[in-house]
């Protein structure tokens, strides 16, 4: 899987090893444009709202947050 290759996948289709590649990428940080990593990151990101068992151990390229809004 490419990020230039695949814009819009079908994330009920992705594999563990789909989304390894996916973090190895980010991690790696090596895009030819930021809009690239920004794909890649936005793609992760959906993943872990939609299927957060095969993000869990790549939540730390997220940056996510805890919000206190009480």
């Amino acid at each position: 899987m490419n990020a230039t290759q695949v814009n819009h996948p079908n994330i009920a289709t992705l594999t563990e090893t789909d989304v390894s590649n996916l973090a190895l990428r980010l991690e790696e940080d090596d895009y030819g444009t930021p809009f690239e990593a920004l794909t890649d990151w936005h793609l992760l990101r959906a993943l872990a709202f939609q299927r957060p068992e095969l993000v869990e151990p790549y939540l730390y390229l997220l940056d996510l947050e805890a919000f206190d809004e009480s």
